[in-house]
């Protein structure tokens, strides 16, 4: 077993890290990712969103089955009963049964689930290691190669009540962030992020932040009128499952990214 979990950590240590961040109006997902077809960050249902780090083929088999899990249990019973803590479970047995299966390898993926709440106190963030494991997470909390050095410097400046250009800025300090103390630069077309926004008039909180607006987050000025925003709303691509027939909404099809 212990074999088997330094393999699963060397596998997720290969690949990119990305932090998921509270802030006042939500919570915001940034990774640095040069795909713009691959995403790390992807909707899974209303108010619930999606984080990995590690194998892209895997953990994209795992989104897949929670928009499954997801689309099936809010048709059989109410969207309301779709929970990220739900979806945690799910994902939990699933990592869990691999890991400690002898029949194949385990996993090398690590996991975030997370759900806006009405306020910020009704916020949850799940993050799920290779094992199966589930660790509630408060304010900000960091996955993939560098996510021990990461989470140390969000933990030192990290603050409840920032704005979204405040997250943004700092999940980007922490990605650039090295062991040796020196700063790298990602530029914005590097950058993939995602919102979970508490304040959208819409059903489905989750957006993604590209082109102009994000620039000019990074600019440290206010996100504007919002852009029009095609991955959020636009029908899933082939790559998804569609929703049970009778669902009102289709959960966002994008994939994530390795």
């Amino acid at each position: 077993m212990q074999d088997r979990a330094e393999y699963a950590r060397k596998g997720i240590a290969r690949g990119r890290s990305l932090v998921v961040l509270q802030y006042a109006d939500g919570i915001v997902f940034v990774g640095e990712n040069p795909s713009r077809a691959l995403h790390k960050f992807s909707e899974i249902y209303d108010r619930i969103g999606f984080a990995a780090a590690g194998k892209y083929n895997e953990y994209e088999n795992l989104r897949i089955g929670g928009v499954r899990y997801a689309d099936l249990r809010g048709y059989t019973y109410d969207r309301d009963d779709v929970t990220a803590r739900g979806l945690a479970n799910v994902y939990a047995q699933t990592l869990g049964t691999i890991f400690s299966s002898a029949a194949e390898k385990p996993y090398e993926v690590e996991l975030v689930v997370a759900e806006v709440g009405a306020t910020p106190e009704g916020d949850q963030i799940y993050r799920l290691p290779h094992d199966g494991s589930i660790v509630d997470e408060h304010g900000s909390v960091a996955v993939g190669g560098n996510a021990e050095q990461i989470s140390a410097f969000l933990d030192q400046r990290h603050r409840d009540g920032m704005s979204l250009a405040e997250a943004l800025k700092l999940a980007v300090q922490a990605l650039s962030n090295q062991a040796n103390g020196a700063d790298r630069e990602i530029p914005a077309d590097r950058l993939e992020v995602a919102v979970l926004d508490r304040t959208r008039p819409q059903q489905r909180k989750f957006k993604r932040i590209t082109g102009r607006q994000l620039t000019r987050l990074l600019a440290g000025e206010g996100a504007g009128e919002e852009e029009a925003d095609p991955s959020a709303d636009a029908a899933p691509d082939a790559s998804a499952d569609a929703p049970a027939e009778g669902a009102p909404d289709a959960p966002e099809g994008g994939g994530s990214g390795a």
